[in-house]
């Protein structure tokens, strides 16, 4: 159920009571949660919500401090009730004192009355004599006489009707002076006796507030003794005239009159003196502070009152610079893509940052100019082009210039390549399924003949004939009539024989378990002496040790070389081997290993972030790939290069730095082509 909210007056008397109930809860004082819970109270949020809102900090014991929290909120309310309750009880007996039973009294009583010309703390000047005005204690004395007087003739009055007649109600007056009640205004005894008793109380109570008032008026001295009947000040003591005089003011005789500083009664004036004061104050601390050995005039002493700040108002023009130096900016924005569009087009762009990245070489051996160039120096019999002297030698005869130049044609011994196979390849022949049935029936015809050939010759016993079960009685004869039980054991065994003889052909044609491996090393494992195939690949991000795994595994499976350099977007990966291992590991870095998957996918629908995402996902490519002469690299092995020049250096040790080169540069313009879009 949604409590009523707490107006800010409450709000303000519970809080010293809240900063309690968080001291007994967590035994120390917390502002935070304190503010925390007020605000709770403000939003008038009921006892779950409660909970929900401050369980961030107090945990465990959230319930028992929300529970304390509206207990001290039930405790505040009745208090406050009971203060208010008993303030119209006594404005009520206030009323009930001064109340009489004429109508003049009631309708004086209905008048508004003026507020009190002062409260019960000012300081006001005590009085010399008591107030004109006011109640001495004779007549307060001669009151109470009267009222008892009067009491005492009621209750003779009340004893007079309960013991009479009917008749004597007629009657006009009594023998004692006392006018007669009608009949239907008669009381009986008790309720008489209890008004009587109310009278008494009221007279009581009205003495002692007119006695506490006297008091108070004689503890505050001047206030009346200086006023006279009709208000203002005695002619006697005021001056006639005054003037000030050298910074004094004088009377009309020449003496100094001092005038009365009246003491401010508002709040507001109360709190301005008492800021001026405490200002002072913290002025005269400052300057003790200065003095002090102690003091640090670096440390900015925040003020008790905060300063008003005044305006601040912006120069003219000033957003008008600003506006015109965004169309500035907006203008060079776009005209700096236009550029970068057309220089994409015509490859400046890519250009310029492959030149960043070109390894930097010595300037000096640059700018030196060779006296022969290489090429020209096989030819050339000077040592320097100026050498050479197109003329004629001492005997007449043309001199010549170049070693080797003639006129004839030159032509260059062919060399064999070194990917050439040194014995000629003779391609199979493949036979088709009938030829290889006809061939394998010629075979066994022949065997068979030699066969027959031993036996005629005496060489080999006759084989037994073959018998089974299905031909027993068609082989045997009249001997699988005589004993038909003796021949079946026979039979058995001799298939059992010729099965056992099977098994053991197979078993010594198989394989063991190392010839088993060599044969899939083999077949695995080509031959790369006439030549090595060589593939660069170049990765994003090779971080996951899942896919790490799968390139180092495959590699070795498919007894491949190479190197693995990590270095923050460029990954090379360098593998060496036959055709065939080449083939299986393309597919596997192009096709099988998903290199994205580990990008943590987004649900957004923003065409931006799905751009940039774009550009960020993780790939592999293929950088380059060839054959080469000799092996540059063992097993696969990972290697981290924290630096590009450390990467390199690693390529230039095995003789391979342009594979680095390919794989950086691509990267490059990639990411030069990457900022363009």
């Amino acid at each position: 159920m949604m409590a009523a909210p707490l107006p800010k007056k409450e709000l303000d008397e519970l809080k010293p009571y809240i900063d309690k109930t968080v001291e007994k809860v967590l035994g120390i004082s917390e502002p935070t949660l304190t503010m925390a819970a007020i605000n709770c109270l403000a939003r008038g949020l009921d006892r779950d919500r409660m909970n929900d809102q401050l369980r961030p900090f107090l945990e465990d014991s959230t319930e028992t401090f929300v529970d304390r929290l509206l207990g001290a909120v039930d405790e505040v309310r009745s208090a406050r009730h009971g203060r208010e309750k008993d303030t119209r009880n006594r404005k009520r007996n206030l009323r009930e004192v001064f109340a009489d039973d004429d109508t003049d009294d009631v309708a004086a009583s209905k008048k508004a009355k003026k507020p009190p010309a002062f409260d019960d703390d000012d300081v006001i000047p005590a009085a010399s004599a008591e107030s004109p005005g006011m109640l001495t204690k004779q007549q307060i004395q001669q009151m109470m006489e009267n009222a008892t007087k009067q009491i005492e003739e009621r209750k003779k009055q009340m004893k007079i009707m309960g013991v009479g007649s009917a008749t004597s109600a007629s009657t006009n007056t009594t023998s004692g002076g006392v006018p007669s009640v009608p009949s239907n205004l008669l009381l009986n005894a008790p309720t008489a006796t209890n008004y009587m008793n109310d009278a008494i109380e009221k007279a009581k109570r009205a003495a002692e507030l007119q006695a506490k008032i006297q008091a108070q008026l004689a503890n505050k001295p001047g206030l009346l003794g200086t006023m006279k009947q009709g208000g203002g000040l005695p002619l006697a003591d005021k001056p006639d005239k005054v003037q000030l005089v050298e910074g004094r003011i004088v009377d009309a005789s020449g003496r100094e009159v001092t005038l009365v500083q009246r003491t401010p009664t508002l709040k507001a004036n109360i709190r301005a003196k008492r800021r001026e004061e405490f200002k002072l104050v913290q002025d005269s601390a400052a300057e003790l502070n200065e003095s002090s050995p102690f003091f640090d005039d670096r440390v900015a002493l925040k003020p008790a009152v905060r300063q008003r700040r005044p305006f601040k108002f912006h120069d003219p023009g000033k957003f008008e610079a600003i506006a015109q130096r965004v169309r500035a900016k907006s203008q060079l924005e776009k005209l700096q893509a236009e550029i970068a569009q057309a220089a994409k087009k015509t490859g400046i762009q890519s250009a310029a940052k492959l030149a960043l990245i070109t390894p930097k070489k010595d300037d000096t051996e640059e700018l030196e100019v060779p006296d022969v160039e290489w090429w020209d120096s096989v030819i050339l019999r000077a040592e320097t082009y100026e050498d050479i002297d197109p003329g004629v030698d001492e005997k007449g005869n043309k001199q010549e210039q170049f070693v080797g130049v003639t006129h004839l044609v030159e032509h260059p011994i062919e060399m064999r390549p070194p990917s050439d196979p040194t014995k000629a390849r003779i391609l199979p022949v493949y036979l088709t399924k009938k030829e290889r049935k006809k061939i394998r029936r010629q075979n066994r015809r022949e065997v068979q003949k030699e066969m027959q050939e031993k036996v005629r010759l005496g060489l080999e016993a006759p084989p037994e004939p073959k018998v089974k079960i299905s031909n027993l009685m068609r082989v045997l004869g009249s001997e699988a009539v005589q004993d038909p039980t003796k021949v079946e054991a026979h039979v058995r065994a001799q298939m059992a024989k010729r099965q056992k003889a099977h098994e053991e052909a197979n078993a010594a044609r198989k394989l063991t378990t190392e010839q088993r491996k060599e044969k899939k090393i083999k077949r695995l494992k080509e031959d790369t002496s006439q030549g090595v195939h060589v593939s660069v690949y170049r990765v994003r991000d090779l971080r996951n040790p899942a896919k790490k795994y799968k390139v180092e595994a495959n590699a070795n499976q498919l007894y491949m070389t190479g190197m693995v350099v990590m270095y923050q977007d460029v990954n090379v990966v360098v593998v060496e081997g036959g055709p065939k291992a080449q083939k299986k590991f393309r597919r596997l870095m192009m096709h099988r290993i998903k290199w994205d998957d580990d990008q943590p996918s987004r649900d957004d629908d923003d065409d931006e972030s799905d751009e940039e995402e774009s550009k960020k996902r993780n790939k592999c490519s293929l950088v380059w790939e060839g054959t080469v002469k000799n092996q540059n690299f063992g097993s696969i092995q990972f290697k981290v290069c924290p630096t590009e020049s450390l990467a390199r250096e690693h390529f230039r040790k095995h003789g391979v730095e342009h594979y680095w080169n390919l794989a950086h540069s691509q990267s490059v313009v990639e990411a030069t082509e990457d900022d363009t879009l």
